[in-house]
C-alpha cells in the first residue's frame, strides 16, 4: 500500500477506536475535551502521549464557548503520530480569525481541514486546498483565503525516519 493508503486508513482506525471507546486503544489513544472560547484572543490547548504534542492554537469571534475535542494517538508501532481536533455537534457557530495545529516530535505527512464535520446526517466538508497550509510541522490558515469556518482539522506525523 502506498503513504496516502496507509495514512488514511490510519485515520479510519483512529476514528473508530475513538468512537467505540475500548480498552485497547486506551494505551494507544486519548480523547479530552475542552473548550473554544470566541472573543478574538489566541488560545492553546495541547495533549501529548508519550515524546510526541499535539498544539491547536487559534482566536475566533461570535457566540458563546462551543465543546470540542481533541483525540492523540500513536500507531501500535510508534511510527505514526495522529492529531484529531473537532466539534462533536458538526458545523461550528464561531468565526475562526486564525488557526495552527502543531505536531511536536514529528514531521506532518498527512493534514485536512473541515468547515462542517459528520455529525446529525452531515457530511464532512474538506476546506478548499487554497484556504490552509501545511508545513513540516504545522498547519495553518492562509491569509487572506481562509473563509473562517473551522470544524476539524486532522494532522498525521510520522514519528521517525526508517533508515535506508
Amino acid at each position: 500500500m502506498n503513504l496516502f493508503t496507509n495514512c488514511v486508513s490510519f485515520v479510519v482506525i483512529m476514528l473508530a477506536s475513538v468512537v467505540t471507546f475500548t480498552s485497547a486503544s486506551a494505551e494507544l489513544t486519548k480523547t479530552v475535551e475542552f473548550n473554544v472560547k470566541p472573543g478574538g484572543v489566541v488560545h492553546t490547548f495541547s495533549e501529548k502521549m508519550k515524546e510526541y504534542e499535539c498544539a491547536f492554537t487559534y482566536a475566533s469571534q461570535g457566540g458563546t464557548n462551543e465543546q470540542w475535542l481533541m483525540s492523540v494517538g500513536l500507531s501500535d508501532d510508534d511510527g505514526l503520530f495522529s492529531c484529531s481536533v473537532w466539534r462533536p455537534q458538526g458545523k461550528s457557530y464561531l468565526f475562526f480569525t486564525q488557526f495552527k495545529a502543531e505536531l511536536k516530535g514529528t514531521k506532518i505527512e498527512y493534514a485536512d481541514a473541515y468547515s462542517q464535520t459528520a455529525a446529525g446526517g452531515q457530511t464532512d466538508i474538506p476546506l478548499k486546498p487554497e484556504e490552509f497550509i501545511v508545513g513540516e510541522s504545522t498547519v495553518t490558515h492562509k491569509d487572506g483565503k481562509f473563509r473562517a469556518e473551522l470544524s476539524k482539522l486532522t494532522v498525521i506525523g510520522r514519528t521517525r525516519h526508517d533508515e535506508l
